[in-house]
Parts: C-alpha cells; structure tokens; sequence
C-alpha cells in the first residue's frame, strides 16, 4: 500500500504499427522504450512519480506493456510488428478501458492519480468506417471523468486536420498541443524527434511532482527538436 501522499502520472504511449509503417519508421519506433527507460535510469527519483503503458494499433489494438513501473526489473520491453490497417477506434476504446482499470487499481493501491497523458503517434488516416473512430474517441473524452490529456503526434502521411481534431483539452489554460513533422523531413527522424518530446516531457512532468506541482508539462516551442513543430487546435480549422 502506498503512503497517502503518493502521487503518480500515467502515461500512455499509443503507436500506429499499420503496414504503412514498414521499415524505417518501425524500427525507429521500437526505439522509443528503451530510450524511455534510459532517461528515468538517469534519473530513478523520477521513477516513483511515473508509470507508463504502451498500447499498439493496426487493424485491432493490443496492450504491449500494462502501465508500470518501468525500472522494474520484471519489465520486458515488446518488440513492434507491423500488422493490419489503422483503426483509430480500436485504439481509443483499448485506451479508456485500460485508463479506467489503471486508475482503479493505483487508487486502490493508496496512491493520488493525476490525469493519464497520451501520446498518439500515427503516420496516416483512420481506416474506420463512417464516424466510428470520432465516436470513440468521444467516449474516451466526453463523459469520461478521467480522460486523460491527448497529444496527437504525426509523421509522413498523417493528415493534421484529422489529428487536430484529437487535440485534448483542445483550449483553456490547460490546452495540449499537437506535434507534425515538418515537410521534407525524414518520417523514421521524425519519430526519433517524437521520442525526444515525449521524454522531455515525462522528465519535467516528474520533476513537476516532486516539487509539488501538477500535471503534464510539455515543453516548450523553442526546446523542440529540428523536424518537429508543435500547433494548437486553431491551426487547422
């Protein structure tokens, strides 16, 4: 049982493993983790205020690692395997079941849970029918009083309107930010550059915690990495 004043903050990694993601970029992708892992052995402080689940996505969506600790030494990283089309919507049904299992159980484990941060990489559209991937991608987000906040990132063919529209909390004080790479850019860099952001910000989001504050801090526009720019929901209207 945790002590009362423990305070942790999720964070999902959900990735597009469709076939369009063959070759570089995979392998780029698969680089993530143990990158991840890297940066918290730098600084394992941080570990106790993090926990991190990975979620895939093709034609269905699989857990590839429950959220943990990932400093645990019964942690084995998955390897990513192409598989299918791009179902937006497995994806995000996948994320709320596993967000409100997750925090269920670290609450009942005796810890505070801050709100879940998504980081959504894809390099193309939803290959879902009609208004399915919208339609759950609403459930995971209206209604739902954990919804986490959703940073939509996207490499090569991804469309930015589409991934605009998945900016959560969209405005108000507490806005996230959408991440595209830049054009003329290399897709398989791009996700290395995603990867960079993505540690920043679970690094400063821990160091956040520490110092008694809360929630997701993303960081800054000028601390990007080359390739990558950061836009709001407005910029894609």
């Amino acid at each position: 049982m945790a002590s009362d004043n423990a305070k942790l903050l999720p964070f999902y990694l959900v990735i597009d493993v469709s076939v369009s993601m063959t070759g570089a970029k995979l392998e780029q992708a698969n680089e993530i983790m143990p990158a991840v892992v890297d940066a918290l052995a730098d600084a394992p402080i941080l570990s106790d205020k993090v926990r991190f689940g990975l979620i895939d996505f093709g034609t269905d969506a699989t857990v590839r690692l429950p959220l943990c600790d990932l400093l645990d030494e019964n942690v084995t990283l998955p390897s990513l395997t192409v598989r299918g089309a791009t179902s937006y919507a497995a994806a995000f049904r996948l994320l709320r079941s596993e967000i409100e299992s997750n925090v269920k159980q670290l609450k009942a484990d005796g810890f505070q849970v801050h709100r879940p941060a998504v980081f959504f990489i894809s390099d193309g559209d939803p290959t879902d029918r009609g208004t399915e991937w919208q339609d759950a991608f609403r459930d995971l987000t209206e209604n739902f009083p954990i919804y986490p906040n959703f940073v939509p990132c996207g490499v090569d063919d991804a469309n930015p309107k589409t991934l605009a529209s998945l900016i959560h909390p969209a405005s108000g004080p507490k806005a996230m930010q959408m991440y595209l790479m830049e054009n003329g850019q290399n897709p398989a860099h791009a996700i290395a550059a995603i990867a960079e952001i993505l540690i920043s910000s679970m690094l400063a989001s821990g160091q956040s915690l520490t110092q008694g504050s809360s929630g997701l801090v993303l960081p800054q526009k000028q601390d990007l990495p080359s390739g990558i720019a950061a836009h709001s929901s407005d910029d894609f209207v």
